[in-house]
């Protein structure tokens, strides 16, 4: 574990904060699925080999550090905000949602909250952002590799019901393959509307050109 993931939290206990959460969130830029969200109180310097913000480690690490993370913490939550939920209030409230979700499934309510990012209008309960938390804060990169295994597996599900566009292998990011898929089948249920509008035109002028003769 890095030397410096433990130092937020250390500061805020010797301020008085006793319970230290952190929360993270996975599946913000995807074309598809739900946004899910962590929320993480461990045992300070509890060894967890290898924790680190979830985007620099493989699957299968995230994968074990899952089970670990389950194992030891104190108490966790996971939430999402479906596909529906962020065409209706954009993504940034339904991340809000998904993370206020997460935080309500504590069975041990936080002094405060270590959130990632630089915005937090959006939360019922006392936090500080982090910019970049998930490699500063062991509390947060806990959150984060739950929130993306999470996600994850979700979208292997998704994968099987959609077997057409390759979730298993992108997750539901814009990737070549993805938009590929996308002009050829159109939108399946998950898919964020709200994310597509560049895509479906480009597939509708497309057809249009083609079908003039």
């Amino acid at each position: 574990m890095g030397e410096g993931l433990w130092g937020l939290e250390s500061s805020l206990l010797e301020e008085g904060f006793s319970i230290v959460c952190g929360i993270d969130e996975a599946g913000r830029g995807p074309l598809a699925g739900a946004v899910y969200a962590a929320a993480v109180v461990l045992p300070f310097g509890v060894n967890i080999e290898g924790l680190d913000d979830s985007k620099r480690l493989s699957e299968t690490v995230r994968e074990r550090l899952y089970d670990e993370i389950v194992e030891k913490a104190i108490t966790y939550g996971i939430g999402s905000a479906d596909h529906l939920e962020i065409d209706s209030k954009n993504i940034l409230n339904a991340t809000y949602l998904a993370m206020n979700r997460a935080y309500d499934m504590l069975s041990v309510i936080p002094d405060i909250a270590l959130v990632d990012g630089n915005r937090g209008k959006g939360f019922r309960f006392r936090h500080m952002c982090v910019v970049g938390g998930d490699g500063k804060s062991a509390s947060i990169a806990a959150a984060s590799i739950l929130a993306k295994v999470s996600r994850d597996r979700e979208m292997l599900v998704m994968a099987e019901k959609y077997p057409e566009y390759g979730f298993e292998k992108h997750k539901g990011y814009g990737t070549k393959q993805h938009i590929e898929k996308l002009l050829v089948y159109g939108p399946c249920e998950i898919h964020r509307r709200t994310f597509l509008g560049k895509i479906l035109m480009h597939s509708a002028e497309c057809k249009g050109i083609g079908n003039r003769e």
